[in-house]
C-alpha cells in the first residue's frame, strides 16, 4: 500500500524553564493510506505530542515528517498550516469551540473559511449533525449543551470538509459508551466509504478496537504494534487489553 505518511526519527523535547523533558524519543513508522491508527499510552507516554508532531500543530525537535512526500519539518509554520488547511481537520480533547456561535455555526466554520456556496454549507451541516445525532441542538449555543455534545460538533465541524487527514486527540473521552461507539461508526464509515486516513490518540480500548492497526507508546517510544488482520472488534478488543496488562 502507498505510504501517505512517513515518520523517521522524530523527536519532541519540551522545556520548562530550566527543565527539558522528552516527549517523543526517535520514533519510525509509516502510515498507509487510508489506515485507521490508534495511540495507545499512559498519560505522560506522548500521544498527544505524537500527534501533535505529525499534524503539524508543533515542530519536531529533530527528525522528519512526510506527508504527501512533503517534509514538513523542513516547514516554518505557515507552511505546516497551509498543509492543514488543505488536506486535514484535527479534533482536540478540548473541543476548541466558539461560544458566540450556534451548534451548528461551529459545525459550518470550515466551509465558511473554504468560502463554500451558503446552500451546500447549511445542508452539508444539516446531514453531518444528523449523522452525528445531535441535530436537534443545531440552534443552541456550546455553553448550552453537554461535554458529550460539545465533542460531537467537534468532530461535525472536522468532517464537514472531507479532509484527506483525520487527526483526533481522544475524542471519544467525555462520550458515554453508547456515544462512543456510535462516532466510532462514524470514523469507520469515513474511513472505509471515503478512505479518510485517521490517526487518533485514545485512552478507551472499545474505541481503539475499531483501528485497523494500534501502536503502544510508554515514555515516548513505540513499545508494541497491534494489527487487525481479520480480527472482529472483539478479538481486537481482548488483545488490546491483554496487551495493556503486561
Amino acid at each position: 500500500m502507498e505510504n501517505a505518511i512517513q515518520v523517521i526519527d522524530a523527536e519532541k523535547y519540551y522545556s520548562n524553564g530550566e527543565d527539558i523533558f522528552k516527549a517523543v524519543g526517535r520514533i519510525s513508522f509509516n502510515v498507509c493510506r487510508g489506515e485507521f491508527i490508534s495511540i495507545m499510552g499512559s498519560p505522560g507516554s506522548g500521544k498527544t505530542s505524537l500527534l501533535n508532531i505529525i499534524a503539524g500543530i508543533v515542530p519536531v525537535t529533530s527528525g522528519h515528517v512526510i506527508i504527501d512526500g512533503k517534509d514538513i519539518s523542513q516547514m516554518d509554520s505557515d507552511g505546516r498550516a497551509g498543509m492543514r488547511r488543505n488536506n486535514t481537520s484535527f479534533i482536540f480533547q478540548d473541543y476548541n469551540l466558539i461560544d458566540t456561535l450556534t451548534i451548528k455555526e461551529n459545525a459550518c466554520l470550515s466551509l465558511i473559511m473554504d468560502k463554500r456556496g451558503k446552500k451546500e454549507t447549511l445542508k452539508k451541516a444539516d446531514e453531518m449533525l444528523t449523522w452525528l445525532g445531535i441535530y436537534n441542538i443545531k440552534d443552541r449555543y456550546p455553553y448550552q449543551v453537554s461535554g458529550g455534545q460539545k465533542q460531537l460538533c467537534a468532530c461535525a465541524r472536522a468532517l464537514i470538509s472531507s479532509p484527506k487527514y483525520l487527526f483526533a486527540d481522544e475524542p471519544s473521552g467525555a462520550l458515554d459508551t453508547h456515544s462512543s461507539v456510535n462516532l466510532m461508526e462514524v470514523f469507520k464509515t469515513v474511513n472505509n466509504k471515503f478512505q479518510v486516513t485517521i490517526l487518533m490518540a485514545a485512552h478507551n480500548p472499545v474505541s481503539a478496537s475499531f483501528s485497523s492497526r494500534v501502536l503502544f507508546l510508554e515514555k515516548g517510544k513505540i513499545t508494541y504494534e497491534l494489527y487487525r488482520g481479520n480480527k472482529d472488534n472483539a478479538q481486537m478488543l481482548k488483545e488490546i487489553l491483554n496487551i495493556q496488562k503486561i
